[in-house]
């Protein structure tokens, strides 16, 4: 390998280098990229220039163990092999993935004349709750994350300002994303999600009869102090009536810690727990 660099002019080696940073940090090349600016795809130039050093590049990664591969079909060059460390997806992330997935094979389905298929926004929330996969609306942070991640990864390009995100909102699919996951893996995925969400929905509901149920054993337990109180006299009904208000106060911020609790321990169980790229 060193002969090969050392014939490489200085600019070759510093865009090799880099190159080798860009598969690290990213898995895939795409040989076409979505250009906002000129409003179409392009050829990308990296893609092109790691296809002329390709035998290098092999033999450089082969030798941490990880294999490079090159799809002229679906016009891509990315890292496999199982001892690339891969980065742990956010769960929206992971939605949108299997569905953008789902979506990326109906269009190709329908005899799609390009490998890159574009959707909307609309689409893909439409699928969200086709398989009730959200119990709540993500916040606008949320999404950005999921898109940026998927961007890096090379999996889809938004084609409008993703500050402006709307129904209409339009989303390039790159065929990278038919190399992550076969359609079988996909459909079981969304099941298992869809059975968590019902599992942590009847949770959330068990927890609020529960609360209820306690609330309504406290408040009889206050009645039945105050109805003593009266019959003992005026002032050991004035001692009880000030220790229930104590405890009615204390009680309600119990309740309402607990109701917090559950919310943020429901949020940290539905957490990262997807498949690694």
């Amino acid at each position: 390998m060193l002969p090969y660099i050392n014939e490489l002019s200085q600019e070759e080696q510093e865009k090799l280098q880099e190159m080798i940073r860009r598969l690290f940090r990213q898995t895939f090349l795409l040989e076409r990229k979505y250009d906002k600016k000129a409003g179409r795809m392009v050829a990308d130039k990296d893609f092109y220039f790691a296809d002329r050093h390709m035998d290098f590049l092999k033999d450089y990664f082969a030798a941490a163990g990880i294999c490079l591969e090159q799809n002229t079909e679906l016009g891509t060059i990315y890292l496999t092999g199982e001892t690339t460390m891969g980065e742990r997806i956010p769960k929206l992330a992971t939605i949108y993935l299997l569905l953008l997935k789902l979506i990326y094979d109906e269009q190709m389905a329908a005899v799609s004349s390009s490998v890159n298929i574009v959707t909307t926004f609309g689409e893909l929330n439409g699928k969200v709750g086709e398989f009730r996969l959200s119990r709540s609306l993500s916040s606008l942070t949320e999404i950005k994350r999921a898109f940026a991640f998927l961007k890096r990864y090379q999996m889809v390009e938004l084609m409008d300002a993703l500050d402006e995100l709307g129904e209409n909102t339009r989303i390039i699919i790159y065929p990278c994303i038919n190399l992550v996951l076969m359609r079988e893996d996909v459909l079981k995925l969304l099941q298992s999600f869809g059975e968590d969400g019902d599992e942590e929905g009847n949770a959330e509901e068990e927890g609020i009869i529960g609360e209820e149920d306690s609330i309504d054993e406290e408040t009889d337990a206050e009645e039945e102090s105050g109805m003593d109180g009266e019959v003992n006299g005026d002032e050991e009904n004035t001692l009880e009536g000030d220790k229930a208000d104590g405890n009615t106060a204390d009680d309600d911020s119990t309740a309402f810690g607990t109701a917090g609790g559950g919310a943020a321990g429901g949020d940290a169980s539905a957490g990262e727990q997807p498949p690694v790229l």
